[in-house]
């Protein structure tokens, strides 16, 4: 890889509207002042940059599950899954995944299976970051039935400045793990649902890299991620 190809990412179809719109404010701030142009010129930079789609080394091992999302892993606890989604009340090991305005934003499959449910409902606004959100924000559920039966459930949680969930599958649709199944504008939160008795491989404060970082091993039983800050 060069390093022009390590700066420059392709970017999702998604935020060509929202880089054209950039880009014209920019041109009308130039007609007043430079000064302001400018500061045009770095808004559609960063646009751009959060509409970034790049590549990425899905690990192919059997088994495995990958983070939905790039982001922090802000949460990890035992919830039930949305109501919505059929699953029950039994709680299920909860990883979230926190992504701040900076992060890429597209989001992708922890596992291959069946979509056997897509359920959006409409809420509020909080902090992605706090504990109500899984519960009162807006989201978009997913219900998924991995190739040996067992499911699990991956949640996009509007946050506080996100205003629009996209998901672009249906039920009965088949997804790769690691493939590209929607995204969230503007800072957000995606929960995956592991499956009982399955212990998460990630650590509160990890950072994680969509499609490539490990959360989960459904082949193995192995405890609980260990890890310690420096």
């Amino acid at each position: 890889m060069s390093v022009l190809d390590a700066v420059i990412k392709p970017m999702h179809p998604e935020g060509r509207r929202f880089v054209a719109i950039a880009a014209a404010i920019t041109v009308l701030l130039f007609l007043i002042d430079e000064v302001p142009g400018l500061l045009g010129v770095a808004l559609t930079i960063w646009v751009y940059y959060f509409f970034r789609d790049p590549k990425r080394a899905v690990p192919q091992r059997e088994g495995l599950m990958v983070a939905p999302a790039d982001g922090i892993v802000s949460q990890i606890e035992a919830a039930a899954p949305p109501p919505e989604l059929g699953m029950g009340e039994t709680p299920l090991t909860r990883v979230s995944i926190f992504m701040n305005v900076f992060n890429c934003h597209v989001n992708r499959a922890p596992a291959a299976g069946e979509v056997v449910a897509v359920a959006y409902r409409p809420g509020r606004f909080f902090n992605a970051s706090l504990d109500k959100a899984s519960e009162h924000n807006e989201r978009n559920s997913l219900r998924l039935r991995l190739e040996d039966g067992r499911e699990i459930a991956v949640v996009q949680i509007a946050g506080l400045v996100a205003r629009r969930i996209v998901s672009w599958v249906e039920e009965g649709q088949t997804l790769r793990r690691g493939e590209r199944f929607g995204l969230i504008r503007f800072g957000s939160r995606v929960d995956v649902y592991l499956p009982e008795g399955v212990a998460p491989q990630v650590c509160l404060g990890q950072t994680t890299i969509a499609g490539e970082t490990v959360i989960a091993d459904l082949a193995h039983d192995l405890p609980p991620c260990a890890a310690r800050l420096e």
